[in-house]
């Protein structure tokens, strides 16, 4: 337990990344210090977002620095302890992942209960994914009785949970787009979607008016672009969006022009309002104790794509940008 195998981010990525902007290095675990833990890390998680931080550009975590091992959220047990609350057996989740063993401050740990779920459900849909879809469905963009709620990516982290929540709020109807016939097919027969639309057959804005011929009242929007545009046309008076992401331009080198009907949302008297994750943190416990209790009697479904060893966390990464997911992608690190 001498050395540690990470994954280092050793060039910056113009547009999209590729397999040669990273590398696996061997490094010297240092000594733990007082009020510090080893964790042995059995799984990691790799999420859009990352992008953002492989780049220079300030975003709203500092960016990945060269040379260095990347960063995300990773749980796993505690082999070694010199903190008087985190004992050695204990599972945690932290965000040092990329990295076989973490030395992590007790401060910076969560105790998981794996009475509750086993571990990887920490990372998806009891961890930051499912309080995204949480808070996006409260807090951002509330769904009201009755509601029409579209969502894209649905077939992704996020919005194979968005959808089954929608229901459980009250949604009336609940449609979502994907890429191809299999996660189309996904959408309707395990995470709750009334209709699903394959964005790469016809036209998005066809699809959409004639799964919502009334139009929707709330959209979960993580692609932007053309889906963005389809949602605001369809959005009904006093209508809500969550912007939780925007796929269609990780890519661009340069700033995307915004949606060529976006005065449309005043005429609607309808909300536009982005999300970070981080300003919900404090509903963690709410969402916990909610979503707990679906997962146990199964009216929460939730799917895990799931790459093996620190060697392909690039590969997972890489694939669950181009939507190779169904689900949460996941690394599994250890048994």
């Amino acid at each position: 337990m001498n050395t540690n195998r990470e994954i280092h981010l050793v060039t910056r990525p113009a547009g999209e990344p590729r397999p040669e902007n990273f590398d696996l290095v061997t490094t010297a675990l240092p000594d733990l210090a007082e009020g510090q833990v080893l964790v042995r890390n059995s799984w990691m998680s790799v999420d859009p977002y990352m992008l953002d931080r492989m780049r220079e550009a300030e975003s709203y975590l500092p960016p990945f620095q060269l040379g260095a091992p990347m960063e995300g959220s990773a749980i796993g047990q505690v082999v070694a302890s010199r903190s008087a609350d985190i004992p050695v057996g204990a599972t945690v989740a932290h965000f040092l992942g990329w990295r076989e063993y973490a030395v992590v401050d007790d401060a910076a740990v969560t105790v998981a209960d794996l009475s509750l779920a086993p571990e990887q459900a920490w990372l998806g849909a009891l961890g930051t994914t499912g309080l995204t879809a949480y808070a996006a469905l409260t807090q951002v963009a509330p769904v009201r009785e009755g509601d029409v709620v579209f969502v894209s990516a649905a077939a992704g982290a996020v919005g194979s949970i968005a959808g089954q929540l929608a229901r459980k709020l009250g949604a009336a109807r609940v449609i979502g787009s994907a890429g191809g016939p299999r996660k189309t097919r996904k959408l309707v027969a395990d995470f709750g979607y009334d209709a699903a639309i394959d964005y790469r057959a016809g036209s998005l804005a066809g699809h959409l008016a004639a799964a919502a011929p009334g139009g929707i009242d709330v959209y979960v929007d993580h692609v932007g672009g053309d889906h963005l545009v389809a949602a605001i046309d369809a959005l009904r008076h006093g209508g809500r969006i969550a912007m939780v992401g925007a796929i269609s331009s990780y890519y661009a080198n340069e700033p995307v022009p915004g949606p060529g009907n976006l005065f449309a949302l005043a005429a609607k008297d309808a909300t536009l309002r982005g999300m970070l994750i981080n300003s919900y943190f404090h509903l963690f416990p709410e969402w916990i104790g909610k979503a707990a209790g679906w997962l146990a009697d199964g009216s929460l479904r939730t799917e895990l794509t799931v790459a093996e060893g620190i060697e392909q966390a690039p590969a997972a990464f890489l694939d669950m940008m181009h939507g190779g997911n169904v689900g949460k992608m996941l690394v599994k690190l250890s048994d």
